[in-house]
C-alpha cells in the first residue's frame, strides 16, 4: 500500500509539473527570441540614425556589441562599410522595398532596416547577432527550471511516503491486531490513528473483540460456575433416592420429588447456559415466582437438617432483570447461608428507594474479619468459594449490586421496573 500511494502521488506531481512546465518553457524560450530580435532591431536601428546625415560622406558605424556586426549597403546593394556580405543577402533585398526585414538564419539573427529619404532610399542598414546568446539564455533557464521541478517532485516523493506510512500504519496495526485476534488473544486493541475513518474500524474492531473475549470468558467460566450451582439440586435429588430406597413399598412420593427435582435442576441448567451466552438481557422478572422458585428448592434441604426458610414481602417492586440471573443469585445467596450459617434462613424482599432489596441472612456468627467474601477461590472447601463472585458479577451485569450488609446477612439490589441503575441507593 506504501508503494502505490508514493506512486501515486510522485506520478501526479512529475504530470502536474510537466502540464505546467512545458508551456512555461516555450513561452520562455519564445520570449529570449523576441527579446533578442527586439535588441538587435534597436541597435540596427541606431546605426542608421547615425549615418543617415553623413551618407554623402565617409559614415562612421558606431560601436556595438560583441557579438552583433553592422554593415551599410547602397540602394544598389554593395557593402558600403563595416561587417557582412559583399552583396545584399535576401534580408537586404527585402529591406530595399522600404520595410524593415527580419530573418532567421542557420545560426544567427539578420534586420535590416532602409534608410529613407522622403520616400528615397537612401541605404539599408544590416545587423546580425549569433543564436548563441540567445540559445544559452534559454537552456539556462530550462535547466533551472528542470532543476526546480525535479526538486518539487523530490519533495513531493518525501512528503508522498511520510504521508503513505501515516497512512498504511494504523492499517498494518488493525491487519496485526486482527491476526492477534484470530490466534486466539481477545485482550489485544488497537491505538489511537488521528485518521477519523481508521479509528471508527479500529473500534469497531475493538467492541467486536472485547465482545467476542466476553463471551469465551462465560463460556469458559459455564463448567466451574455449573459446579457449583448444580451440586446443592444434585444433593437434593440424591436425598430423595436414598429416601425411596429406605421406603421400598411405596416410591411413587419419592419418585414424584425426584422429577421435581430434576425439573429444579434442568431449569439450572438452561439458566447456566442462558447466563453463560447472554448477560445484558434485561426484561421484567416475576418476583412472586422467584421467591416460590427458591422455598420449593430450598425448604425440604433446610429441613433435613433441622432449620426453616422464612420468606417475607413488603411492598417489594417487580425487578428490571434477568430471572436467569436473580434465581442464581438467591440460590447462591441460600446456598451460602446453608452451607456456612446455622439456624433460620431469612429471605426477606423490600423497597428500597424505588429500588428491590433483597436481604438473605441466618442466625449464625457470620464472616470473620477482614475476609473478601467476593474473591473467587478455586477450593470451594475452604470459604465461600466461587458463588459469591458468581453472584456479584451477575448482579452488576443486570445493573444491580451485590453487597455485604452485616454479620451474615447479603443484601441484593437492583433497579425496579420504573428506574434506572444509576438510581440505586
Amino acid at each position: 500500500m506504501r508503494k502505490r500511494i508514493v506512486m501515486l502521488v510522485t506520478m501526479a506531481a512529475v504530470v502536474a509539473t510537466t502540464l505546467f512546465g512545458v508551456p512555461l518553457g516555450v513561452f520562455v524560450a519564445r520570449y529570449y527570441w523576441d527579446d533578442e530580435r527586439t535588441e538587435l532591431e534597436r541597435v540596427a536601428t541606431a546605426a542608421a540614425l547615425a549615418v543617415a546625415n553623413d551618407l554623402s560622406g565617409s559614415p562612421q558605424l558606431p560601436v556595438v556589441p560583441a557579438d552583433t556586426t553592422i554593415g551599410l549597403y547602397t540602394p544598389t546593394g554593395e557593402l558600403r562599410a563595416g561587417s557582412g556580405p559583399a552583396l545584399a543577402d535576401r534580408a537586404v533585398q527585402r529591406a530595399s522595398n522600404g520595410e524593415i526585414e527580419e530573418t532567421d538564419a542557420k545560426d544567427s539573427i539578420v534586420v535590416a532596416i532602409p534608410i529613407m529619404d522622403e520616400g528615397r532610399l537612401l541605404g539599408v542598414m544590416r545587423a546580425m547577432k549569433s543564436h548563441k546568446s540567445a540559445t544559452i539564455r534559454t537552456a539556462f533557464t530550462l535547466l533551472t527550471m528542470l532543476g526546480s521541478a525535479v526538486f518539487a517532485v523530490a519533495v513531493t516523493w518525501l512528503l508522498a511516503r511520510r504521508m503513505a506510512a501515516r497512512l498504511a500504519r494504523p492499517l498494518e496495526d488493525l491487519s496485526a491486531t486482527a491476526k492477534v485476534l484470530g490466534e486466539g488473544d481477545f485482550t489485544v486493541r488497537t491505538g489511537h490513528s488521528g485518521v477519523p475513518e481508521i479509528d471508527s474500524v479500529g473500534t469497531t474492531l475493538n467492541t467486536t473483540a472485547q465482545r467476542i473475549g466476553e463471551t469465551l470468558d462465560r463460556e469458559r467460566a459455564f463448567s466451574a460456575n455449573a459446579s457449583h450451582q448444580l451440586r446443592t439440586p444434585i444433593a437434593g435429588l440424591r436425598l430423595q433416592l436414598e429416601g425411596a430406597l429406605e421406603s421400598p413399598d411405596d416410591p411413587r412420593p419419592a419418585i414424584g420429588k425426584s422429577i421435581a427435582a430434576v425439573d429444579r435442576l434442568e431449569r439450572t441448567v438452561n439458566d447456566l447456559l442462558t447466563l453463560a451466552r447472554d448477560v445484558n438481557s434485561t426484561p421484567v422478572a416475576d418476583l412472586g415466582a422467584l421467591l416460590d422458585d427458591v422455598e420449593s428448592t430450598w425448604r425440604e434441604p433446610l429441613a433435613s437438617v433441622g432449620r426453616s426458610l422464612e420468606i417475607d414481602v413488603h411492598g417489594a417492586p417487580a425487578p428490571r432483570a434477568a430471572e436467569a440471573g436473580v434465581r442464581q443469585i438467591l440460590n447462591v445467596l441460600v446456598d451460602n447461608a446453608y452451607t456456612h450459617g446455622s439456624g433460620t434462613v431469612r429471605v426477606c424482599a423490600r423497597d428500597a428507594g424505588g429500588a428491590l432489596a433483597v436481604d438473605v441472612s441466618d442466625e449464625g456468627a457470620g464472616i470473620r474479619p477482614g475476609v473478601d467474601v467476593f474473591a473467587k477461590r478455586t477450593n470451594v472447601h475452604n470459604g465461600h468459594g466461587i458463588g459469591l463472585a458468581l453472584a456479584r458479577s451477575l448482579a452488576e451485569a443486570d445493573g444491580g449490586r451485590l453487597m455485604h450488609s452485616d454479620g451474615s446477612t447479603f443484601t441484593l439490589l437492583l433497579p425496579s421496573a420504573t428506574e434506572s441503575a444509576d438510581r440505586l441507593p
